[in-house]
């Protein structure tokens, strides 16, 4: 029976079951096609990643003895739209059966079933073989239950997967150490050199400028940084497991102007294409932390696992629960545009500055400079989710929808009203300034409420409080927030509300 498969860009799983043999009557298909580069203006290279990962995947299974049919964008007899391109090969192929693995992305999987519905030869959907978890398990797990917390369905996680566990015991005594995981860090320890890669990516580049595939971000031959292999993967996860884990935990919440990576393992590129699967991830941390007790501490280990074993289920979880009505959440009625230095950075506040411009030039920032500076400042100047999920969409290299938009309208701007996050996740400058160095090198002054150099931060703050008091005073844990408010000078209050009101009509002008 000759045999079909599709492979999709994020579905580069090396050790999938589909490769375990060759058999010449099965032909894989893989494409670049403009309805993925279009949907959203991507960064330059978030699109050169993953047609790299995708060229060396490709490339892998050819040289494994398995028959590739790879559409580059450039070929003229690319359709670019995956109906059609499924179509013309089925067609050319005289196939007797089409099969594809699971998407992550609600679009994908309904256009999926729609194109199979239509097809009159057999199909067959597979697992991608690469989640701890099903996409109901979360549901399952929170059925009957008003709350739907994270601490609760990562300690499931760790108990069902056997991880950092001492028989029916955490290890250290504790489930979570994310009190320790929140020091500012302040020149030491050194933070060794980033692990380097000699892929070159300008002839995607030039391939993309060549076709009109309209993208943002910057891209020259010294700030291309990620991996396109498994090879590669692998290689960064020893260099995070022997150089970066001792201090991981200890500073994966902080945020300096003088390194993009700090700690941070820089996988999650290849985790969300699937170069590597979590368990494999979870599985070298975990023994590297028990042969290597008396260096690092079980705070470093438990920070790192809690994000992947935990926070990145969740939000699987939680996109597949909620989905398709997720994606057009508004709870707080936010509708204001998203400012235009988040295309540019050019700000004089220089956290946003930094955290942005970082972004633009290496398609990367860690979950504390998205959650608290962009996140945080898009939130308090209560912009439209849908033009904030479009942003966080395209500019991170790692970002696919079932990732982002958990993180972003829910979490980030809490678009969701509390599905995932019990409170909104906002903060004045204060924040910012105990977990990085931004505030030392601002124009504004982090501890001004009002005047022409006080940080916007602050002011946008309490206006943010004020303006949405209706919907969010019964938050128990807004309380001691509106009890602040409501003891302020309403003199000083309305000098807030002004410059906020200032801030939000010209957030180009700060």
């Amino acid at each position: 029976m000759a045999t079909l498969r599709l492979i999709l860009g994020d579905q580069l799983n090396y050790n999938h079951s589909w490769f375990r043999e060759t058999n010449d009557n099965i032909t894989y298909l893989m494409a670049e096609m403009r309805q993925e580069t279009d949907y959203v203006k991507h960064h330059v290279q978030k699109v050169c990643a993953f047609f790299l990962a995708m060229r060396s995947f490709a490339d892998h299974l050819k040289k494994q003895g398995l028959q590739v049919h790879y559409y580059k964008l450039d070929m003229d007899e690319n359709p670019h739209k995956l109906k059609t391109l499924l179509e013309d090969e089925l067609k050319q192929g005289s196939y007797d059966r089409f099969e594809y693995m699971e998407p992550d992305e609600f679009r994908l999987d309904k256009q999926l079933k729609e194109i199979c519905n239509d097809l009159d030869i057999d199909t067959g959907m597979t697992g991608t073989e690469h989640f701890y978890t099903e996409r109901s398990e979360l549901s399952e797990f929170f059925k009957g239950k008003k709350q739907l917390l994270m601490e609760n369905f990562y300690r499931h996680m760790r108990k069902k997967h056997k991880v950092l566990m001492n028989n029916d015991n955490p290890e250290g005594g504790e489930w979570n150490y994310d009190q320790s995981n929140r020091k500012k860090w302040k020149g030491e320890p050194k933070i060794p050199e980033p692990l380097t890669f000699e892929n070159d990516p300008r002839p995607i580049k030039e391939m993309l400028e060549k076709n009109g595939v309209r993208t943002i971000g910057n891209l020259d031959e010294n700030n291309f940084n990620w991996p396109v292999n498994r090879e590669q993967t692998l290689q960064l996860l020893d260099h995070f497991c022997d150089r970066l884990l001792p201090h991981f935990g200890d500073y994966q919440d902080a945020m300096h102007t003088e390194t993009t990576y700090l700690f941070h393992s820089r996988l999650s590129f290849s985790l969300n294409s699937k170069m590597i699967n979590p368990e494999e991830i979870v599985n070298k941390v975990e023994d590297h932390y028990y042969q290597n007790k008396e260096e690092i501490d079980i705070s470093q280990a438990e920070g790192f696992i809690r994000q992947i074993l935990g926070w990145r289920e969740y939000m699987r979880g939680i996109y597949w629960k909620e989905m398709p009505g997720y994606k057009s959440k508004n709870a707080l009625d936010n509708h204001n545009d998203l400012p235009g230095f988040y295309w540019t950075g050019d700000t004089r506040m220089k956290c946003l500055q930094h955290a942005i411009k970082q972004s633009l030039n290496n398609a990367y920032a860690h979950h504390i400079q998205r959650l608290m500076v962009t996140g945080n400042f898009a939130l308090l100047m209560q912009c439209e989710p849908e033009a904030v999920d479009e942003w966080y969409l395209g500019i991170y290299a790692d970002a696919i929808e079932w990732v982002e938009l958990t993180n972003t309208r829910g979490m980030s701007q809490y678009a969701d009203g509390g599905v995932i996050a019990t409170k909104p996740y906002i903060s004045s400058a204060n924040y910012i300034n105990k977990m990085g160095n931004y505030c030392k090198e601002c124009h504004y002054y982090h501890s001004k409420k009002t005047g022409e150099r006080a940080c916007p931060f602050n002011a946008l703050y309490w206006n943010f409080l004020e303006q949405k008091r209706e919907r969010l005073k019964n938050n128990p844990r807004m309380g001691m927030m509106y009890s602040l408010l409501d003891k302020m000078d309403k003199n000083q209050l309305e000098a807030i509300m002004k410059r906020a009101d200032k801030i939000m009509k010209n957030p180009d002008e700060f």
